[in-house]
Order: C-alpha cells, then structure tokens, then sequence
C-alpha cells in the first residue's frame, strides 16, 4: 500500500501500472477500440487486430473486455508470445479445458488440433462463441501465425467457428503486411491501432484514476497537466509513473498539492537517469538544482493561462465498463468527465477552462437557459431534458459542419499550442463568426481552417421518441410525425396509408426527397434526414448558413 495514501485521502494507489479494468479511463481512443472489437465478434469469425504503442493501455483494455464479454463468448488468453506449435495448441486445450487422450501414432500437434475443432463444433451447437486472445503478438513466429490461420478455417456448412484476437505493437502491422502472410492479413475482420491521449484528455484521465481511488479533491494544479502531457506525450503508462512519483514527492515534502516544480523533479527520477542512492555529491545537487531552476524559467515563461478544454468526444462512455460490455449505445450515457467535478466538497476540485461557457451560449441559441454544466452527464442530462440531442464529431472536414447546418462547440489552437473552445456561429462566405468569453467575433476562413482541431460538438432536435426509420419498421408514432412534416413540405400532398409500417411507398418518396436536397438516397430517415426536415419545417431552428433573402 502506497504510503502517501492517507495523506491524500486515497484507499488505493491510483497510479498503479498494473493492468487494473477498474482503472480503465474510458477516453475516445478506448472506447473507439471497444467498437471496433464488439463489430469483430459480431462477425462470423476471422481475425481481429489490436495495436498500439508501449503503454498506451492495450493490456487494460483487454483484461476489462474479457471481463465483460457475455456469458455466451469463452476465451483462451495467451499471454507467452514465444511459443511452438504444439505449446501454442496445448495452451489453447488448457485455457479451454479441452481434454483428450494420447494416440502414438498421431503427432501431438496434430492430437490437439483434432480435439479444439470436436470442442468447437460442441460449443457452436450449444450457441457458445470462443475467443482466442494473444498478447504481444508481434512477437510470434511466421509459422506460429500461419497455425493460426489454418486453425480459424475451422468452420460448419456456414458458420466459422473461431475469433482470434492478435494484441500487439505497432510492428505487429508491418508482420502482417509480409506477402507470405496475406492470406491471414486477409481474413481480418477488424483492426484498430490505439493512440495516446490528446492534451485535453490528460486532466480528466488523472482525476479520473484519482477519484477510482478514493479522492475528493483536485491534487494536480491547473498547469502541471500540460507539462504532464510534454513529458509523456501522452502516454498513460509514463503518466502513471510521473504521477505515481509526484505523490510521493509531495508525501515527503508535506505538501497538499502537486505544481509543475514537483512534476519535472519527478519525471527526472522516473524517466531520467538512475542515481545510486547517498552517493551523490554536493556539486551534483546543485547543477541539479540550478537545472530545475532554468526549466522552471523557461516553462513560466509561456502564458500563465492554459486552458483546458474539455474533448467532448470521448463522454458518451461508461466511466466503469459494468455489466455487459456490449450493450446498445444509447445505454452507454454514463460519463467518464473528471469524476472529481461531480462531489461536494469544499476543497478545491478539477475546474474546467472558463471556456466551458459556449456551452451555455450554445444553449441559448435553442432558446433555453443553462447553468453550471461542467460535465458531459450534466450537458447530455440538459440536452435531454429540453427535447435536444448532444452529437459530437471527430477529425471531420469542414465540409461536415456546412452539411450538419448548426451552430456547435469548436476547439481551436493558438501559437502556442493552447486549445479553447468557442461557439461556431455562423459561416459568411470566407468569414466564420464565432462566440467565445469576450462575445463575438470574425475569423477568415483559411485561419480558422488552420487553428481548428477537426472537432465539432451540436445539438439538434429529434422528434419524440426519436427511433431510425427505415423500411419494413413497424412505428406509427414516427410515420405520422414523418407525414406531417412532408404535408408541411409539400403542397397539396395526399397522405399515405401505411398501417404504421414504412412501405414502399414511404421509402420511395424519401429516396426522392433524399435526391433532391443531396443527401445520400438511402431510403433511411436517420438523423441527416430529419435534421433537413426540421431545418425545412421550422424557421427558428438555428443554423450557420442563412438563407437569403
């Protein structure tokens, strides 16, 4: 047990390097990999491929989605990459308590095959799944790989009988690209290479361990993140490690906080050089300490507001993966926003960049008025409650915005690298209008595509109960609301009967409708659909291009 816990308040040590699910900090990047192997097990079997570098947290993830796979999905986790053949099929009997008896006159290899294809067989006609997971699998012999493939051609008349799951580093990618390797390149199902986390995620990643662990206040002061970020480049492992160094430098030094000072002392001793403990000399010390004193001068040197801006991207996931792991998304509203925000204390908690307030102004444009929302529950919670819905974008081209039509949250980055978040207001031509803390103002266009991180946050109004429309559903409440609006639409329209099912009819009238406002003429009237409707329908929903007069 750490020995800085009580004097933080913390029942565990919240920086742990141990591979911990409860510890999982469900960023964008985490919860996109989620998505990815949730449509790989969906599939009918085949390979599924999880990258990313050193300590960017593939291990965690795994162990928290083999924690919550459903009861129907068995899994052999292999976490020994170095292994034969006959090892690799002896581990996978183990893990899969496939037992058998020895004939002398097969190989064992051969043995093994034979009773993990009977197993398979057995578990697909009792409904059961099996998942086959290997840790760092960039490691594994070409031959080891080509066993794999040979035993995922296990299948029925129409159903592969296996999943595998290769967790690796980035060379893992480069394996598999070799030319004696394409078959088993091709039958990857789904792939996804894990980044570190973005400036912005890296407060709500601390404070997030840090209230997994017991705590009630803000430890890390506003600009220690950022250079938490710089030292780590985000990577959550060295962020453990600095972290986890801090609270024993601050312990030792009886300090309630941690500042910048006390980060850079520590990520010299973590990631740095190694000293030998009572053998350092005086001269040591102080060319050490002179050194601090420089980088400390150099760092205050950049402006002493740093904001941090919250990514609204990555919020809309469980802040613990309880339950089921793959449960519909709309029951995935719980938020992962710094924890810390959310308890009543009065020490000083995690506070969000002032920046925060477009988010009301956004609001306001709807014609409501919000208070106080500094969470991504509170803002979804709101949202709701007024008959809106919160949509967040990711690394779009502008060209999204002008199709999505409403004003929304942008993050923009200056100079020097600082990220705030403003309102897009309204695009004129080459001129974006913008809202932030000191009212509005103009940006060109070609400046603003520059600054502009990729991402974009909005709200738009779905009709009540809102559910996707597409043909052969049965839903009255949503082709009424749907005929409605068309009679709006279109002069004259007749109504058509349909029972409460979208027919034919329905389908070929959105197609049209579709077509003529150049959306894509799938037939189906999700969000785009019905945001062009409203934008049709009512005149005070607010958008970015004005319609001229």
């Amino acid at each position: 047990m750490g020995v800085y816990l009580q004097h933080f308040g913390l029942k565990r040590e919240p920086f742990s390097i141990v591979p911990d699910p409860n510890l999982l900090f469900p960023s964008y990047q985490h919860r996109q990999a989620v998505a990815h192997l949730k449509y790989g097990l969906d599939r009918e079997g085949g390979f599924i491929v999880l990258t990313g570098e050193v300590g960017t947290g593939k291990t965690t993830l795994t162990r928290t989605i083999i924690e919550h796979l459903p009861a129907h999905i068995r899994v052999a986790y292999i976490l020994n990459s170095k292994l034969k053949e006959t090892d690799l099929f002896a581990s996978i009997c183990k893990e899969l308590s496939i037992k058998f008896k020895r004939n002398a006159h097969l190989s064992y290899a051969k043995q093994c095959s034979d009773a993990i294809y009977d197993n398979l067989l057995q578990a697909h006609s009792e409904g059961l799944k099996t998942l086959i997971i290997l840790e760092e699998a960039q490691n594994l012999d070409d031959e080891i790989l080509e066993s794999l493939r040979l035993l995922s051609n296990l299948e029925t008349n129409s159903n592969k009988l296996l999943h595998i799951l290769l967790v690796g580093q980035p060379e893992l990618v480069e394996k598999l690209a070799q030319n004696n390797l394409r078959q088993l390149n091709q039958r990857v199902v789904s792939r996804f290479h894990l980044l570190p986390l973005k400036i912005r995620e890296v407060p709500d990643y601390i404070n997030y361990r840090l209230a997994q662990a017991g705590g009630i206040r803000e430890i890390f002061d506003r600009r220690s993140y950022k250079h938490i970020f710089k030292l780590t480049k985000g990577v959550p492992r060295l962020i453990n490690l600095i972290c986890h160094q801090a609270l024993l430098a601050a312990y030792a030094e009886s300090k309630q906080s941690i500042n910048v000072s006390l980060v850079i002392k520590s990520s010299a001793e973590v990631l740095g050089e190694e000293t030998k403990p009572f053998r350092r000399k005086v001269w040591q010390i102080g060319v050490f300490t002179l050194l601090n004193v420089l980088i400390l001068m150099f760092f205050f040197r950049e402006e002493l507001q740093w904001e941090i801006v919250t990514d609204k991207s990555q919020y809309n996931y469980q802040g613990k993966l309880e339950g089921k792991l793959f449960q519909e998304e709309e029951e995935n509203n719980i938020s992962a926003v710094n924890p810390l925000k959310e308890l009543k204390t009065n020490q000083p908690v995690a506070r969000v960049s002032p920046s925060i307030n477009p988010i009301e102004h956004l609001f306001s444009l709807w014609g409501h008025r919000v208070e106080g929302i500094f969470t991504e529950e509170a803002l979804n919670s709101s949202a709701t409650d007024i008959g809106l819905k919160y949509e967040t974008n990711e690394s779009i081209d502008f060209d999204v915005i002008l199709k999505t039509n409403r004003p929304g949250i942008v993050h923009l980055t200056d100079s020097n690298s600082n990220i705030t978040s403003v309102v897009l207001l309204e695009v004129r031509d080459e001129t974006i209008l913008l809202f932030d803390l000191n009212g509005e103002s103009s940006i060109k266009l070609d400046i603003f595509l520059k600054r502009w991180t990729g991402s974009f946050s909005y709200l738009w109004a779905p009709p009540k109960e809102f559910k996707v429309l597409k043909l052969g559903d049965e839903n009255k409440a949503g082709l009424v609301w749907l005929q409605d609006k068309f009679a709006e639409i279109y002069a004259n329209k007749q109504r058509l009967i349909t029972g409460g099912r979208f027919t034919e009819a329905i389908f070929d009238e959105i197609v049209l409708f579709q077509k003529q406002n150049n959306i894509n003429p799938d037939g189906i009237v999700g969000r785009r659909t019905i945001m062009l409707i409203n934008q049709l329908t009512n005149e005070e929903i607010p958008r970015i291009i004005q319609e001229s007069s």
